[in-house]
């Protein structure tokens, strides 16, 4: 099949597009390479795609309307997979316009694009911050997520919202699917596992938020991908007992699902470092402070819908996940 992958040579939308190469399938990746991280990191991964004559890569950015639509006419993919997106709780405090331009302008460009080239199924990233001020663990997709507590988390419940309206008005099938902190190999500078490391190698202090208290539901990039793949080969399906008087949230009327996609085992932050020690083989110098605006102190996904309509359920351990991401480390930065 054909598939669109916007983000492509991000974290996970390589993985995504490395998965679909391998198994045969068509990859057309969009990305706009920007500066929020490492350029290099991504420009690798890159490199690795390009390798196969089965991908086609456009540099350019998902609120560019007149790019996209050009790109979806050219190719008529079967099936879109939309990672493409502003990142980062923290950053969005300090740079709130660029996750309205990216997350809700170029999002409406992919649901028009969507529309106007008859896509089968479009599967499209949501996150676990979405969930906000829940404190009702594990978070299911059938609760009620109305509080975020980032402007990042605003503008992933606002996909889930603007996927539903084009999947009722135009008959598109949806899939929404909630992240729980991805990580593994070829993963994002910006999040805690690769800050981490980076730093207890370089013998700098690492600071610990909420002192430590801290839980998240760690999932890794393998078992992400397997969901994500599954999903999108798994085309949405309306609900027939959807009932407006008992309205089911992850699901619709329309061909809409949404999906919480974690490892359903939460870790302490302070297991997460140990772990990190354990495989450099060195301590870390920590520094305990508060909790910072935006965080959520825990997640904690239940995955009954992926298990139920996919029957799928990630399982990689933490332990291995950290051991195979500090073993790509040291080998991508040669230590």
């Amino acid at each position: 099949m054909k598939f669109i992958v916007t983000g492509s040579a991000g974290f996970i939308g390589f993985h995504t597009s490395k998965y679909l190469l391998e198994r045969g399938d068509e990859v057309i990746g969009i990305d706009n390479i920007n500066e929020y991280y490492d350029v290099s990191l991504k420009e690798a991964r890159l490199s690795q795609l390009i390798e196969n004559k089965k991908f086609i890569f456009y540099k350019t950015d998902i609120i560019k309307k007149n790019e996209i639509d050009k790109i979806f006419e050219l190719n008529s993919p079967d099936y879109v997979i939309h990672l493409a997106a502003q990142a980062g709780v923290r950053y969005s405090l300090k740079n709130p316009y660029a996750y309205i331009e990216s997350n809700i302008n170029g999002f409406m460009n992919i649901l028009e694009a969507c529309r106007n080239y008859n896509v089968k199924h479009l599967t499209f990233a949501s996150s676990s911050s979405v969930y906000g001020a829940n404190t009702q663990m594990p978070f299911s997709v059938k609760h009620n997520v109305d509080h975020p507590l980032s402007l990042y988390a605003a503008t992933k419940k606002s996909n889930e919202l603007m996927a539903h309206t084009y999947s009722y008005l135009y008959g598109i099938p949806v899939s929404g699917l909630r992240f729980f902190t991805a990580y593994g190999p070829w993963g994002r500078p910006d999040m805690a596992l690769f800050i981490f490391t980076k730093k207890i190698l370089n013998n700098q202090t690492i600071d610990i938020f909420n002192n430590g208290k801290h839980k998240r539901d760690f999932t890794y990039i393998n078992d992400i991908v397997e969901g994500v793949v599954r999903v999108s080969d798994n085309v949405a399906q309306a609900n027939s007992l959807w009932s407006s008087n008992n309205p089911d949230p992850a699901t619709s009327k329309a061909p809409y699902r949404l999906y919480n996609i974690g490892n359903n085992k939460p870790v302490e932050l302070m297991y997460f470092i140990e772990l990190i020690e354990k495989n450099l083989n060195k301590n870390a110098k920590k520094s305990f402070l508060p909790l910072q605006a935006g965080d959520v102190i825990e997640t904690y996904a239940n995955v009954d819908e992926l298990v139920d309509h996919i029957d799928y359920s990630p399982s990689t351990p933490i332990e291995l996940g950290i051991e195979n991401f500090i073993k790509w480390y040291k080998g991508y930065y040669e230590i």
